[in-house]
């Protein structure tokens, strides 16, 4: 059956809090699935986007495409969602820059993609805790996703997407919490965009017990942009038009960022830090796997 829309939403779960004046978007969200045999997806990709680059952007595109030749479900949504400025990575741009780059690039060279600012904007959050976000929103306050007759609506899946680096660092002991690892590839799975020169049997093997959530997308056009490339070239006066989509390029260039970023950690060291530290607090809480 159907969701009462009238009806007030329940309230979120107490681990979630909000930013001020926060509303989670979805004026590009499908509210109907044009297949009612499929599953409804959402992807989620979590980062720095210090800069967004077009590398970020491609990974949804290969996802599109894998999804739609190999599985049962259907994308309705695609959101970036731009790390806190709490994350503890050393030189992080503010979020207010990042989260207005990340606009600039999905409103503007893409039908489809999303910036959610929910976690941007406030303490630093836990990646299963923005997925428990994400589908709060979309489950339980929007009811899911409709079929076309509506008959009923689905509960949409919601998954990360990542690149390889971060399936490293899961498949490192110590890094993630157990709690924290069950509940990101056991719950919702993560899709994952192979990068240049990375060898992920080895990982993917210990990660073995989620094997079934976890999708390797292979790069049929290897690109190895990122966003450390960006800003060293940034800081030695180099040119960075056709890495970037180009109002993000304007957007730089307008501001003058970058231009004194010091020596910074990749993003995925910044990740494993920030995910050390608030998995050893999971792990001593007693309501971790709580959903």
């Amino acid at each position: 059956m159907s969701s009462d829309m009238n009806s007030s939403p329940p309230p979120p779960p107490a681990v979630l809090s909000y930013p001020p004046n926060y509303t989670f978007p979805t004026h590009r969200l499908s509210r109907v699935l044009r297949n009612p045999d499929k599953q409804p997806l959402v992807l989620v990709a979590c980062g720095s986007f210090s800069p967004v680059t077009y590398l970020h952007l491609r990974m949804f595109e290969m996802a599109k495409d894998y999804v739609r030749q190999n599985t049962d479900f259907e994308i309705v949504g695609g959101y970036l969602s731009p790390v806190s400025d709490q994350y503890k990575k050393p030189g992080l741009l503010s979020a207010h820059h990042r989260v207005n780059m990340c606009n600039l690039a999905a409103e503007q060279t893409s039908q489809w993609l999303m910036v959610d600012p929910w976690e941007a904007f406030q303490s630093y959050q836990r990646t299963a805790v923005v997925l428990d976000h994400f589908e709060y929103e979309i489950n339980t306050r929007l009811g899911g996703i409709a079929t076309a007759d509506g008959a009923e609506k689905k509960p949409a899946r919601v998954m990360l997407l990542a690149g390889s680096d971060l399936i490293a660092t899961m498949s490192e002991p110590g890094v993630w919490s157990e709690p924290d690892l069950d509940h990101i590839l056991g719950r919702y799975g993560v899709l994952i965009i192979e990068r240049a020169g990375a060898d992920m049997d080895q990982a993917i093997d210990s990660l073995a017990r989620w094997r079934h959530n976890i999708h390797l997308i292979h790069q049929l056009v290897q690109n190895d942009v990122s966003s450390t490339k960006v800003r060293l070239f940034l800081r030695r006066g180099l040119s960075v038009r056709y890495l970037l989509p180009a109002p993000v390029v304007d957007y730089i260039e307008e501001h003058g960022l970058y231009m004194d970023d010091g020596p910074n950690a990749s993003a995925a060291s910044g990740a494993v830090a920030a995910e050390k530290e608030k998995g050893k607090e999971k792990e001593a809480s007693t309501s971790t796997a709580a959903c």
